[in-house]
């Protein structure tokens, strides 16, 4: 399985990107994924999360309510649609993938590589 992460860019404060992690190798009717940050410095951070069985979504509190996770098996695609960016959602975002769970992410067996998005005036 290879997860292929895209869609980072430059972006100011307020504004808004969406990215995207195709999946390959497997489909996604097998595939929990979920989003990861790491910021210089810091501790690599959990955002989200979309199950497999069900597709129920869940988020890091200091992404709720402005990111959201979504899940395109036809084009075995997840995306990460984020508004209202913040400087300290400055990272490098990587997708995950967890083929053991079927409800939630826990166990990750697959990393794509990560796409680096930059919040900044």
């Amino acid at each position: 399985v290879q997860l292929q992460a895209s869609g980072g860019g430059l972006v100011q404060p307020g504004g808004s990107l969406r990215l995207s992690c195709a999946a390959s190798g497997l489909t996604l009717d097998y595939l929990s994924i979920a989003w990861f940050r790491q910021a210089p410095g810091k501790e690599r951070e959990w955002v989200s999360c979309t199950s497999k069985r069900d597709s129920r979504t869940s988020y890091a509190d200091s992404v709720k309510d402005r990111f959201t996770i979504s899940r395109d098996n036809g084009k075995n695609t997840v995306y990460l649609q984020m508004k209202n960016l913040k400087p300290e959602d400055t990272a490098t975002y990587f997708c995950a993938a967890d083929s053991f769970s079927n409800y939630g992410c826990y166990e990750y067996d697959y990393w794509g590589q990560g796409t680096q998005v930059t919040v900044s005036s």
